[in-house]
């Protein structure tokens, strides 16, 4: 009786047996060479998206510093005076809904002015939401998202004359303490009887984009917000 005939199997293959040789002479320079050319590939990339969501600065305002930073967007106190109140100063606020532009009012609020401006021009608003949308008014700014943040100061009242009224820009503040540093408020329509019951920071009025603000609601961010001088 015949013995059963092994069958012949191929030797599994060992991983390392499926590895390629290592590069060398001529190719490990080529590979090198496409190393480096795609490390620098990314790196440049990289600078392209940082320069591009950068918000633009004009040469007036080029000087502009900030306060000592201490954490993510937080100061050690008031931004530096880097505005005057003869300047023309103009805020395109970008949000998700489309721009809103902004024109700001140096001469009744400096102080307020130049905290907005220089946040801004140093992208303090980029991403920030907008944390409460009532029917007549919206307020965005927060860093924590909650109403309760701000970048670790509050700002001096600087109040005004000027009635507020649909598109009216304001510095919000918790009733009985200072004007917060960095949350502001746009009016959707007149606020609600009996009106403001304490001095707020009105330092912009709402010249573009209206439509815009009416729709804002808490699921919107602000993108970006650019400064212009004229």
């Amino acid at each position: 009786m015949s013995q059963p005939r092994q069958s012949r199997r191929a030797s599994p293959v060992e991983p390392d047996e499926l590895e390629a040789p290592p590069p060398r002479g001529r190719q490990a320079w080529l590979a090198l060479l496409v190393t480096g050319i795609l490390i620098a590939a990314v790196a440049s990339s990289g600078l392209l998206i940082k320069h591009a969501i950068e918000p633009a600065v004009p040469s007036a305002l080029a000087g502009c510093r900030t306060s000592t930073q201490i954490g993510p967007h937080q100061f050690i106190g008031p931004q530096p005076m880097c505005i005057t109140a003869a300047q023309k100063l103009q805020a395109t606020i970008t949000t998700s809904q489309g721009d809103i532009v902004v024109e700001l009012h140096p001469e009744v609020a400096p102080v307020t002015v130049n905290n907005f401006v220089v946040l801004a021009t140093h992208g303090y608003y980029n991403g920030l939401g907008f944390w409460k949308a009532e029917d007549w008014v919206v307020q965005g700014g927060d860093p924590r998202g909650d109403g309760r943040g701000g970048p670790g100061y509050s700002l001096p009242d600087e109040t005004t004359t000027t009635p507020w009224g649909p598109g009216a820009v304001g510095m919000a503040r918790v009733p009985g303490g200072a004007a917060n540093g960095s949350q502001f408020f746009i009016q959707k329509a007149q606020w609600p009887s009996p009106g403001p019951t304490a001095p707020y920071n009105r330092f912009g009025t709402v010249i573009s984009g209206m439509d815009k603000v009416t729709v804002l609601s808490v699921s919107d961010t602000i993108l970006s917000v650019t400064i212009k001088v004229s």
